[in-house]
């Protein structure tokens, strides 16, 4: 995002010291910030601390528990640890790290957006900037619960940090944490504008928020809900400044990814901003004769690496593939193109960055595409087939820049099959993939079907991946230390 994340050491603590440790009570701490909330520099402040917290989930953790446990993402050799091979491989128990980071740290986000909802108000500023400031609030906060709830089923639900009993509740029905989300993101709606001048570009805006409200809905099959928030976008879609690039790369273009397609996304740069560590963790080492240092790259790990099973996937003539993959690298030392042994993911590579840590690629947290594919989604479960297919089909047309590819005459089934298939084409490696299998409920049998294949085509010890299988890895655990920290926790089915 273009927001400027620089926040001094002094309030980054008092932030940090609410949300990543709940048990921890400060009153000194509590002084300090019912202090800090004066005038609109710091209710702005306040609420860039809420964005700042979208980088630490966002950066490579939503990729990992949504690529790694399905039949998109696999382990390279770069990447030996233990924790990420059991996602891999459907070992993961309470006790796996990036679990516990990924629910601490979208808590932590959720302390900050408390924090800055209950304390704006009350600021003597102008009013329009102010309930904007708390509707961005809102709209991260739905979205931090929404992480949550998807992963977990029902969570403790804080929507405020006075006191150590605030922390300490019982979990939440899924219902209830649904609710607050909904409510949070129809408030966001209201006040949050539909663009923002360069400065800002990246902030929480109306459509936004309008099209995260019919994901929710969506995953709640909701499919009526889902129809109507969506249409309110995608039939005014120039009002809101929205569309689909003509090239599918130039979504990850520095150039053009701010551009029409861009909902809501993190923004990486260059020094001194935040780069994009996703071309290290992707990029080519043992698969490349001579490693990345024939390429002229300072570093390169090659540990999230994609499945056969999704690269197969693809047709030769559909533009994605090339996008989204590349066995051919070339040297910036000569020009030299190296080729490797097998594909990776490109969607975050910035040609011409010879050191990787520095990638300004920008991840979406929501695209386009994906909300005219869950319009066509919730016009399909409504019987309106013929519908949804115009919107299947405008992803089609531009994934193979031809009409020649369209579906045409399916019924509503095949039609689901197909969204489902093009979601998974469309948005490999953005942070959906478990997501969408757990919410239509093909978690367990594509994962069958994927350790099969895998197996026939690649690795003979795939297999493992049925044998440890189970019905209640439709959710993750509830992270151990979180448990024994908080007795009315009580943790999920079969973990």
């Amino acid at each position: 995002m273009k927001i400027k994340y620089i926040l001094s050491i002094c309030l980054t603590t008092f932030f940090l010291g609410a949300c990543t440790d709940f048990l921890k009570e400060e009153p000194s701490d509590r002084y300090v910030i019912d202090n800090f909330y004066s005038g609109q520099s710091d209710a702005e402040a306040a609420v860039t601390a809420v964005y700042q917290q979208l980088y630490s989930i966002y950066e490579r953790h939503i990729f990992l528990l949504n690529a790694l446990p399905t039949d998109d993402e696999k382990n390279g050799l770069g990447m030996p640890n233990q924790f990420l091979q059991n996602l891999e491989y459907l070992r993961h128990t309470s006790e796996n790290q990036f679990v516990r980071e990924m629910w601490q740290r979208n808590y932590s986000g959720i302390a900050r957006a408390n924090t800055a909802i209950i304390n704006i108000p009350a600021i003597d500023m102008d009013e329009v900037i102010r309930d904007r400031l708390v509707g961005e609030a809102k709209f991260l906060r739905a979205l931090y619960y929404f992480n949550l709830v998807r992963f977990h089923g029902g969570v403790p639900l804080i929507l405020k940090l006075e006191s150590v009993e605030d922390a300490l509740g019982p979990r939440a029905s899924e219902s209830e944490v649904y609710e607050q989300i909904v409510q949070d993101l129809s408030d966001a709606e209201l006040t949050l504008p539909s663009s923002y001048t360069d400065k800002d570009i990246g902030r929480a805006t109306k459509g936004a928020a309008k099209i995260l409200l019919g994901k929710v809905y969506l995953t709640m099959k909701e499919f009526g809900k889902a129809e109507e928030k969506l249409a309110e976008v995608i039939n005014n879609e120039q009002e809101y400044g929205y569309g689909l690039h003509d090239n599918f790369a130039d979504n990850w273009n520095p150039a053009t990814e701010n551009g029409w397609e861009m909902v809501f996304s993190i923004e990486f740069m260059d020094p001194p901003g935040n780069g994009n560590s996703a071309m290290i963790l992707q990029g080519p080492k043992y698969s490349l004769p001579g490693g990345f240092g024939v390429l002229g790259l300072t570093n390169s790990n090659e540990a999230d690496i994609p499945t056969r099973d999704l690269y197969d996937r693809f047709q030769e003539e559909d533009e994605r593939k090339a996008a989204t993959f590349t066995t051919d690298f070339v040297s910036l030392k000569d020009g030299s193109v190296h080729t490797s042994s097998i594909p990776l993911f490109t969607k975050y590579w910035e040609e011409g960055e010879n050191n990787p840590a520095n990638s300004d690629a920008n991840m979406h947290v929501i695209r386009y595409a994906d909300a005219i594919l869950m319009y066509a989604e919730a016009l399909n479960e409504q019987g309106k087939t013929a519908l949804a297919l115009t919107q299947l089909n405008r992803i089609r047309e531009r994934a193979f820049n031809s009409m020649d590819f369209n579906f045409m005459g399916l019924n509503q089934e095949e039609v689901r099959q197909a969204i489902w298939e093009e979601r998974r084409l469309e948005l490999a490696m953005e942070g959906h993939r478990w997501f969408d299998l757990v919410r239509t409920g093909r978690f367990v049998e594509t994962m069958k079907a994927h350790a099969a294949y895998e197996a026939s085509v690649a690795e003979s010890n795939k297999v493992e991946i049925a044998q440890n299988l189970k019905d209640y890895m439709v959710l993750m655990p509830i992270p151990q230390r979180e448990v024994d920290l908080n007795p009315a926790i009580d943790q999920n089915d079969g973990y």
